[in-house]
């Protein structure tokens, strides 16, 4: 999407097939091409912000990225800045060989705990050994649907050398991480608008092992943007990021996603939409990465449509 309401193909395609483009005209109104006001304080609050990049080959994957409140920074809202030192940084992650300058990046600031959340969409102005910099090309608020509350109470040191493991199929521990989250953040792509990433959220069991290589995901009522699945019709290659928050595991996915309308929804899975997204699984990372943070859960969304579990 492009600033002040002006939507790309994809998202113009989405909102048409789900009949919402008059709700999409008026809520476009929200984004803006630099971050207001009062969101600048938001943003210095947060201990957590989610990143979408795309790899050298096209792969989008979604990170997470910790810090203490002020790691993360803007001044008059035109460019958003992350203090990352390359000291702290976990090389494993593929984030850190997609950022150079010029790059799609899409960022995600959300506090759990108060079910807030705030999307940076931009392209990467600066990265060296402090962090990086995006200049800001469109930012909004998210409404606090489908988010679990938890509260971070502890964020000790990074770990040194953390462990990590690779794979394409689902199994075991992997699977088990897939089949219990109640949250999870996909990052998408569009080439001519740039990357995004956004949460989703639901019961345990809203994403549904469909087998070793499929996820399947209700893609409930939002704000008619249509951001995520707009980019799907344009570039389906995707990324998801999966929080362990009990053992501090951070699963990471990269694939391609396709969209299916008008399903059929007996339990009324989806919310009413009847609509889904497969995400098809090339390549996936499980990495400690959360180790040093520690989550109380809270309570789950009023607003969850019943899963299948």
């Amino acid at each position: 999407m492009t600033t002040h309401g002006t939507f790309h193909t994809g998202e113009r395609m989405a909102q048409v097939r789900a009949g919402e483009t008059d709700i999409a005209a008026r809520n476009g109104a929200i984004v803006t091409d630099s971050v207001f006001g009062g969101m600048r304080a938001f943003i210095a609050k947060q201990s957590m912000v989610v990143v979408g990049s795309v790899d050298a080959t096209g792969r989008v994957w979604a990170s997470m990225l910790f810090g203490r409140p002020g790691f993360a920074g803007t001044g008059d809202g035109s460019t958003v800045w992350i203090d990352m030192p390359a000291t702290s940084r976990d090389r494993v992650d593929p984030l850190w060989a997609n950022l150079a300058v010029g790059k799609h990046v899409g960022l995600l600031f959300a506090d759990l705990g108060a079910r807030r959340r705030y999307r940076v969409n931009g392209d990467v102005s600066r990265i060296d050994d402090g962090g990086f910099e995006i200049a800001v090309r469109e930012a909004f608020p998210n409404c606090p649907r489908y988010i679990q509350r938890r509260q971070l109470n502890v964020l000790d040191a990074p770990v040194e050398q953390p462990q990590a493991a690779y794979g394409k199929a689902l199994r075991g521990s992997v699977r088990d991480i897939v089949r219990l989250a109640d949250t999870i953040f996909v990052a998408s792509h569009n080439a001519d608008t740039g990357a995004d990433v956004s949460h989703r959220g639901g019961d345990i069991g809203f994403v549904q092992v469909v087998d070793e290589s499929t996820l399947r995901i209700p893609d409930f009522n939002g704000n008619s943007l249509f951001n995520t699945v707009g980019n799907f019709i344009v570039d389906p290659r995707a990324g998801l990021c999966i929080p362990d928050f009990d053992q501090g595991r951070l699963l990471q996915l990269t694939g391609d996603v396709s969209v299916h309308w008008d399903s059929t929804d007996p339990s009324i899975e989806t919310g009413g939409t009847g609509r889904y997204w497969e995400f098809h699984i090339e390549a996936w990372i499980l990495r400690d990465a959360m180790r040093r943070a520690e989550w109380e859960y809270i309570d789950a969304s009023p607003f969850n449509p019943p899963s299948s579990v």
